[in-house]
């Protein structure tokens, strides 16, 4: 063993003194080249034993260090959960910042805390009242778009009325052609784009935004997608179908906007335009009635009727709006 270890510290000597290349480092890179294979071999054979101890080594682990393990597992568990939540509620917020600084909202951020228990109403209850500056009418958005419109307001919590529900209306138009109408929310929660002129140009897949007119909801936030445009051959109106742009159920942080800037408000040529566009259908229609009620006065009457009707109930949604 003595002249082993005189041979070994001789040969660490030289190994160390010939520099990077020698006749010992030549040795050495040999031996290194032919043993590889059976290291890797033995390696090889010799996991599934390794495996074996471990699954023997913790079978026979004290019920304190398994214990251990187990808690500290759950805490590793509820950090990354945390982390998590707290990494979507930071990008959800993010989005709201967002939506704030493009439109350049005056706005207090609140969060979604209830929604309606029925299947007859389409609204949801924020955790902020009159205590934080609300007001009923005051309109709600989310990272996307308009949700709604507060309805009833308490201290500290308050009602929010969504656009999708049937007692809904907002002032809205197509973002491309500028046609106006009015948005309106359908008993099956869908919305349709209501008194949209049959001579507008309009398709699937245009951007239905709010109008400003009224001066209750900003110009131009986003309120849905039109999925489907109909109309028939004597039809004053289109029939036109929209998807909405924002969803309350998967969002907990809402915006309400407090005030408008003077450049959200609709202005009074665009007002003008807007009933012009109106006018426009019903003054057509009025003298295909004149023509008919040469033939038939019965006809004419009823149609006539039908435009009063439909005027009249535009009317009175501008009035609910405002």
């Amino acid at each position: 063993m003595i002249v082993l270890c005189v041979v070994s510290i001789l040969l660490l000597t030289f190994y160390i003194r010939e520099g990077d290349r020698g006749p010992i480092h030549s040795i050495r890179s040999g031996v290194v080249t032919v043993t590889s294979p059976l290291r890797f071999v033995g390696s090889a054979v010799a996991t599934p034993f390794n495996a074996v101890g471990n699954i023997f080594s913790n079978l026979t682990a004290s019920q304190e260090t398994l214990s251990d393990l187990q808690a500290k597992n759950a805490e590793l568990t509820a950090q990354v959960a945390e982390l998590s939540e707290a990494q979507e509620t930071a990008t959800r917020l993010e989005a709201l910042v967002g939506l704030q600084s493009t439109y350049n909202l005056q706005s207090t951020a609140a969060r979604i805390i209830g929604a309606s228990g029925d299947a007859w109403s389409q609204t949801v209850t924020i955790d902020k009242g009159s205590a934080d500056g609300f007001t009923v009418g005051m309109p709600v958005c989310n990272a996307y778009g308009v949700i709604g419109q507060i309805t009833e307001c308490a201290l500290n919590v308050s009602t929010v009325l969504l656009i999708n529900d049937e007692s809904s209306g907002v002032s809205a138009m197509v973002q491309s052609s500028r046609a106006q109408g009015m948005l309106r929310g359908q008993a099956d929660g869908s919305l349709r784009l209501e008194y949209v002129p049959a001579d507008a140009e309009v398709k699937v897949g245009d951007i239905v935004i709010t109008s400003g007119i009224g001066g209750v909801f900003p110009k131009g936030l986003p309120l849905g997608t039109v999925t489907s445009v109909e109309k028939s051959d004597n039809d004053v109106y289109y029939t036109i179908n929209v998807r909405m742009q924002a969803s309350a159920e998967n969002n907990e942080e809402v915006l309400v906007i407090t005030s408008l800037n003077p450049d959200q408000v609709a202005t009074d040529e665009e007002i003008v335009a807007a009933n012009d566009a109106e006018a426009a259908p019903a003054q057509d229609t009025t003298q295909d009635d004149d023509s008919a009620d040469s033939a038939d006065d019965g006809s004419g009457d009823s149609e006539s009727g039908q435009d009063d009707t439909s005027e009249d109930e535009y009317s009175e949604s501008d009035d609910y709006e405002e």
